[in-house]
């Protein structure tokens, strides 16, 4: 397919040229070849977008809760509309099969569509204190906002940030990732059509150390929000330590255990471990990329693991058969295959895969390594990628100290019958998310986020509409009156 859709900024509701006139290209990484040059923003853009942006949210902030809802509404309705357009542009500009991208334009709908509930349900409290006063809060929306978006789920993204943020009465500036910008664009679009106010959503393409850092660095930017690794999630973190203590939320990287319990039914086991590491060709955050299989099951689990990977079929995205498409880029294959190098060579025994399909375009086998050691590159480090650890434990009480053995704390799964075991695995495992019996179950109204180096904050739900309010406090002083007078 060939992209039609915008490929110049989105400032003040206008379609711009950067100011430098610089582009970029992205490319299909089914194929390695070039899509369409984008516009290439940086600081001089930045600023005029937060300019706009500030401008915007003097009045946005003051809309009708009605006017907002009623806006999303009617651009969830546009989505829908598009989701096939929305779907394949997906596919072809990020590498996931066409079923997955169908499904993703499905979860930002929902989220639009639940955080268009949420604009006129802001509610405070009145808060009882002594004396003669009375005390209530506000929830107010932060400002003026910089989200970055990654490329694993380009649309999903867009999603999480953008619906919380203008239901709350927040304005945006947003970067997506250069390696996957062209549905954000689309939906600029569609936002447009939906009457979306000028200055309300600004869109920059462009790059983490200009475009990005221009952000968290900003002076007039209240928030920054950013989904993607933990060292760049440090550095924002610092720019905005240094420049206005601006509010962030970080939703960074995760090293997550997937933990199979002897009870468990095996094919639903498999199943499970299957969608948790191989899903977006294992580019996800909270990929099970750590698989502990308990002793009484391990040998049986390992046959048919690698029987099921080696069945998975990686192909053209477009294909309806494909399971597992491209890697986003070259610089994401190369990270891969260094890793399985790695697990080779610290002894990890590779039973499927290993190797880049094809030579063109970039392709990974489904991999499998057994009898890996918890202090192995491939057991400690994210790989992002389709690449599978199995790792054999015996007790309850050793899975869970050796699961929290990490820096991260993203996600957590655990499969097995008996609900003792089960709970007491789920409530002592220090994760932001712990799925029982299933995996990568994501749910508008149900909080995600990670512990330790995983992130700050939440999105989704009304825990991630939390993070778009501030909250203010009003007092006021009473005249006196008679509080003790007699009920009849």
């Amino acid at each position: 397919m060939a992209y039609k859709g915008p490929t110049k900024l989105f400032i003040d509701n206008q379609w711009v040229d950067s100011k430098s006139g610089k582009t970029f290209t992205t490319h299909n990484p089914s194929t390695g070849e070039e899509i369409v040059r984008i516009s290439e923003g940086d600081k001089a853009d930045v600023d005029l977008a937060v300019k706009a942006e500030k401008k915007a949210f003097q009045t946005w902030r003051n809309v009708d809760p009605s006017a907002r809802r009623d806006l999303i509404l009617r651009f969830s309705d546009i989505l829908e509309k598009n989701k096939e357009q929305l779907a394949r542009t997906e596919s072809l500009d990020n590498g996931k099969p066409l079923s997955d991208s169908l499904g993703d334009v499905g979860l930002a709908i929902s989220v639009f569509r639940y955080y268009a509930g949420w604009a006129d349900k802001l509610q405070g409290k009145t808060v009882p204190v002594d004396g003669d006063f009375f005390c209530y809060t506000l929830h107010e929306p932060v400002g003026v906002c910089a989200q970055i978006i990654p490329w694993n789920f380009p649309l999903v993204m867009f999603a999480w940030k953008v619906a919380p943020a203008i239901a709350a009465g927040n304005t945006i500036v947003l970067k997506p990732a250069e390696q996957t910008p062209l549905t954000a664009l689309m939906c600029c679009e569609y936002l447009l059509e939906a009457g979306l106010p000028a200055g309300v959503l600004n869109c920059i393409p462009g790059y983490g150390p200009t475009a990005g850092a221009a952000l968290s660095e900003h002076m007039d930017i209240d928030k920054v929000a950013f989904t993607g690794s933990t060292e760049v999630g440090r550095i924002i973190l610092q720019a905005a330590g240094k420049s206005n203590l601006k509010d962030v939320t970080l939703e960074l990287g995760g090293k997550s255990p997937l933990i199979i319990l002897d009870d468990a039914d095996i094919d639903l086991a498999l199943d499970v471990a299957h969608v948790g590491l191989f899903l977006n060709q294992g580019q996800c955050c909270c990929a099970s990329s750590r698989i502990f299989v308990q002793e009484g099951i391990y040998d049986e689990f390992v046959r048919r693991t690698v029987e099921k990977a080696k069945s998975r079929k990686v192909g053209d995205p477009f294909d309806p058969q494909t399971q597992q498409g491209p890697q986003v880029d070259e610089e994401q294959l190369t990270k891969i295959l260094g890793y399985i190098k790695k697990g080779k060579e610290e002894g990890a025994t590779l039973l499927a895969g290993g190797n880049r399909v094809g030579d063109k375009g970039f392709f990974v086998e489904p991999t499998v390594f057994a009898d890996v050691k918890d202090e192995m590159t491939i057991a400690k480090e994210e790989i992002f990628g389709p690449v599978m650890s199995l790792i054999k434990f015996s007790t309850i009480e050793d899975v869970i100290k050796r699961a929290n053995q990490t820096n991260y704390g993203l996600a957590a799964g655990v499969v097995g019958k008996d609900i003792t075991k089960l709970f007491t695995l789920a409530h002592n495992i220090r994760a932001g998310t712990v799925w029982v019996n299933c995996y990568d179950v994501f749910l508008a109204a149900a909080p995600f986020g990670g512990f330790k180096e995983s992130g700050i904050g939440r999105e989704l739900g009304e825990y991630g509409l939390r993070q778009y309010c501030s909250i203010k406090t009003v007092t006021v002083k009473l005249p006196k009156f008679h509080r003790n007078i007699e009920f009849v």
